[in-house]
Formats: C-alpha cells, structure tokens, sequence
C-alpha cells in the first residue's frame, strides 16, 4: 500500500498561520470549498491500495486536473484517510470525470468511518452530479 510521504501539521485556531479562506482545485472555479469550512485532508494521512508508477497519492491530491490516481491491481481500489484524532466531517468532494476516464470512472463509492480498519461503517452520503 503506497502511502503520502507527505507531514502536514494542522492549523490550529489563534495560531499565527491563517486557515485558508477557501480551497479552489486549480483548472476549475466550479468546484471550490467555501470560506466557512475548513480543508481537513491536509490532516490526514493517505494510502491506496495499488498505483501505476507516477500516479500514486501525490497524483490523487495535487490539486490538478492533468493528473490523477490510477491503480494497478485486484479490486476493490482503496483510497484511506486517516486522522490523529476524531472528526465530524461536513463535505467530501471527489472528482470523477467519466468523459476523460470513460471504463476507469468508478461505478461504486463508499465512503467508511470507524475508529480504525476493525470497525469501519458505510456511511450514507447524498451523491450530486454536475
């Protein structure tokens, strides 16, 4: 399992470095985080399950429509979050794009959360398309 090599430490409120005041993927001003939230995925540490050389976690949160993660392997294709700590999270985005992707788009997407893999619930979540 390929893992962010990335540590980012998270913004704490008071502190001398601002939260940003919203996310914006680059490439497209529609889909943007509004400046009330905050961008918890900097928190997390991030693994998949499989990847293709040079399309691996960096690929997937680059903020760039040009790249993307693309595994290379048995199903299911995993993508894991994990944070320090509790949270109550109030938005998750994923971008798909069936037009570019056509038989690599996912047909199926859960979305789990537990206090680690042991106890992992599926968890309900309202899909929109664009």
């Amino acid at each position: 399992m390929e893992s962010d090599g990335e540590e980012e430490a998270a913004v704490t409120p008071g502190t001398a470095t601002p939260a940003p005041v919203s996310g914006r993927l680059k490439g497209c001003p529609e889909l943007s985080v509004d400046s009330d939230m905050r961008e918890m995925a900097k928190t997390a540490a991030w693994s998949i399950s499989s990847s293709k050389p040079g399309n691996g976690v960096s690929s997937l949160r680059d903020d760039s429509l040009d790249t993307y993660w693309q595994s290379d392997g048995a199903q299911p294709h995993l993508v894991n979050i994990q944070f320090q700590k509790k949270l109550q999270l109030q938005l998750v985005v994923i971008y798909v794009d069936f037009k570019l992707d056509e038989s690599y788009t996912p047909s199926k997407i859960s979305i789990r959360a537990g206090d680690g893999f042991h106890n992992l619930k599926v968890k309900p979540y309202r899909k929109e398309l664009g």
